[in-house]
C-alpha cells in the first residue's frame, strides 16, 4: 500500500504524504516514495510545477519515524543521513521543476527539512515548525543545519536548533522561512495559485533559473559565473526565441518547453 496520494490538477502535480495516523512522518519507504514521484513528475512534459503537502489537518510531516533508528551505529546512522540526502531531500533541491511545500499544521524535524528543500514554501495559520532533534540526543540529519541557516540566519537557526523549539507560521514567514502564511482552508488554493503562475512561463529558463540560483549556496561554485554561462545558453533555446517574439508582436507567449 503506498504512502503517498498522487493526483494531477491541469498540469500541477500535487503529492500528498498519506499517513495521517502516524502524522505523516518519514519513514525510510515513505522517503523511497516521494524521491520517486518527484523524479517521475520531474521527468513527465506533462508537469510543470509540483506542490507537496500532507494529508489531514494535523500535520504536513511530524518528523522522522524513530523507531525505525533507535538502535542504529553510528555507521548505520550516517548511512541514513547519506541516503536521505541523496534520494530525497538534495533531489527535491536540485529538481528543475519548482517543488512548492504546502505546509498544513506540523513540519517538525524531517517534515521542516523536506519544507526547507523545497523551492517555495506556503504555511497555514496553524502550522507549527522546528527541528526537535537535540531533545533525542542527535542533531539534524537531512540538511536541516544548512538549509535553516541559508533561509533564516545563522543566528535564528542556532537558537531553533539549541532550543529544539517550536515557531508559528507567523514568526516564520517574519525572517523568511516560509513565503506565505494563510488560512488552513486556503493553503491549497495558494499553492495552485502559484504553480499556475509558474506555468504560464518557459519551463527551461525556470529550470536554468533553479540551478543557478542553487549555485550560489555551493562553495564549490562561483553563483555569478554560473549565472552568466546559464543566460547565455538560454540565447539557443526556443523558449527563449518564442518570448521574444510574443513580447515583440504584443501577444502572449506559447512556450514548447525547448
Amino acid at each position: 500500500m503506498s504512502n503517498l496520494k498522487i493526483e494531477k490538477n491541469g498540469s500541477v502535480e500535487i503529492i500528498t504524504i498519506n499517513r495521517p495516523d502516524k502524522l505523516n512522518a518519514l519513514n525510510k519507504a515513505t522517503i523511497k516514495e516521494l524521491g520517486d514521484a518527484v523524479t517521475a513528475a520531474a521527468a513527465s512534459k506533462e508537469v510543470t510545477a509540483i506542490i507537496i503537502t500532507g494529508a489531514g489537518e494535523k500535520a504536513f510531516v511530524a518528523g522522522a519515524d524513530i523507531s525505525e533508528f533507535a538502535n542504529y551505529s553510528a555507521e548505520e546512522g550516517k548511512a541514513l543521513s547519506q541516503s536521505g540526502h541523496t534520494n530525497l531531500f538534495d533531489l527535491v533541491e536540485n529538481t528543475e521543476k519548482p517543488v512548492i511545500a504546502a505546509v498544513n499544521g506540523f513540519a517538525l524535524g524531517g517534515g521542516l527539512e523536506l519544507a526547507m528543500a523545497c523551492h517555495i514554501r506556503i504555511a497555514s495559520s496553524n502550522a507549527r515548525m522546528g527541528l526537535p532533534e537535540v531533545s533525542l540526543g542527535v542533531i539534524p540529519g537531512y540538511g536541516g543545519t544548512q538549509r535553516l541557516a541559508q533561509l533564516a540566519g545563522k543566528g535564528k537557526a542556532m537558537e531553533l536548533i539549541a532550543t529544539a523549539g517550536m515557531i508559528k507560521a507567523d514568526e516564520a514567514y517574519q525572517f523568511g522561512l516560509v513565503n506565505h502564511v494563510v488560512e488552513q482552508a486556503e493553503l491549497m488554493d495558494k499553492a495552485m495559485e502559484i504553480a499556475q503562475q509558474i506555468s504560464k512561463n518557459s519551463s527551461v529558463a525556470i529550470a536554468a533559473a533553479i540551478r543557478t540560483v542553487n549555485a550560489g549556496f555551493n562553495k564549490k561554485v562561483d553563483g555569478f559565473q554560473k549565472e552568466i554561462e546559464e543566460f547565455g545558453k538560454c540565447f539557443e533555446t526556443e523558449d527563449f526565441k518564442e518570448g521574444t517574439q510574443a513580447f515583440l508582436g504584443k501577444r502572449k507567449p506559447n512556450f514548447p518547453g525547448k
